[in-house]
């Protein structure tokens, strides 16, 4: 009885949905974006240090060689009588259980500005166990060209929780990835043909033909006709004012401009487990703000 009530509230709400009038405008910037802002991605190897014994240690050799070449860059010479000794001895391995080599990654917004601050992930790829507590060093962040676009340090965020205990072993989260909110500072800006290009590209963020063509005709419709053209169901070209703040200020008219969107494809999930509605999504059913 449950089920048949539950199947048909989901029916209700289905006949809902398709009742007109229900469908809504919206703005050019909820469904499409400029090209030219696309973001980058960046990556860097660093060391991160100050770990409680949960580090790489010394059966890691890139550990302990990057470790050594930082202080040797650093005036710290570890070349002398104590490290002849420790070759005679036998102990000739740098134990570094505080330190941990990590893959530092980040997202580089589009138009970012050398001096502004953004997030980055660290993780492990070696021993090491947990980076609660520690502190990444200066790491280079670099583009898919080779060349260095920011730079990141500071103490790291981990979440995750690697305890023990009487034998007992408890793990929530994943302790070996963390983040640095801010951690890293732009010192290079990407390349963009937003200034100097003759006309812009946006994409639309769900590639539809029937959005594609509503967007052009809005914005032929507010500045005159040509103005945008369709490329494909995802891209359309806008001629824009070659002055730059003439096209910023063109770009936030075009942003604000309401469209009315293509209808998505009608959907009903089911749970097939107990044989009820749990989600539909039909054509003239749109959320409001």
């Amino acid at each position: 009885m449950k089920r048949f009530a539950s199947l048909l509230i989901g029916l209700a709400f289905a006949a809902l949905a398709l009742q007109p009038g229900a469908a809504r405008a919206d703005r050019i910037k909820d469904l499409a974006s400029v090209a030219a802002k696309r973001s980058n991605q960046l990556i860097g190897y660093g060391l991160v240090v100050g770990l409680q014994g949960t580090g790489d240690g010394s059966d890691i050799s890139f550990t302990a060689q990057s470790m050594k070449s930082m202080l040797s860059r650093l005036g710290v010479s570890l070349d002398g009588p104590l490290a002849d000794f420790e070759k005679a001895s036998g102990d000739a391995k740098m134990d570094i259980k505080n330190v941990a080599a990590v893959m530092v990654t980040a997202e580089l917004p589009g138009f970012a500005k050398p001096g502004q601050k953004i997030d980055v992930s660290v993780s492990t790829i070696g021993k090491a166990t947990n980076l609660r507590g520690g502190t990444l060093l200066l790491t280079s962040l670099r583009g898919v060209d080779g060349e260095v676009y920011a730079l990141a340090q500071g103490q790291v965020t981990a979440t995750g929780i690697d305890a023990a205990a009487a034998g007992t072993k408890v793990v929530i989260g994943v302790p070996t990835s963390s983040r640095i909110p801010g951690g890293a500072t732009v010192e290079r800006m990407v390349d963009s043909p937003f200034a100097r290009a003759e006309q812009l590209i946006m994409n639309v963020r769900e590639g539809d033909f029937t959005t594609t063509t509503a967007i052009v005709n809005a914005i032929n419709s507010r500045f005159g006709d040509g103005v945008a053209q369709a490329m494909d169901s995802v891209s359309l070209a806008v001629r824009a004012p070659q002055d730059p703040t003439q096209r910023v200020a063109f770009m936030s008219m075009i942003e604000n401009i309401d469209v009315q969107p293509g209808e998505p494809p009608a959907r009903v999930v089911v749970n097939s487990r107990t044989g009820t509605v749990v989600i539909i999504a039909t054509c003239g059913l749109r959320p409001r703000r």
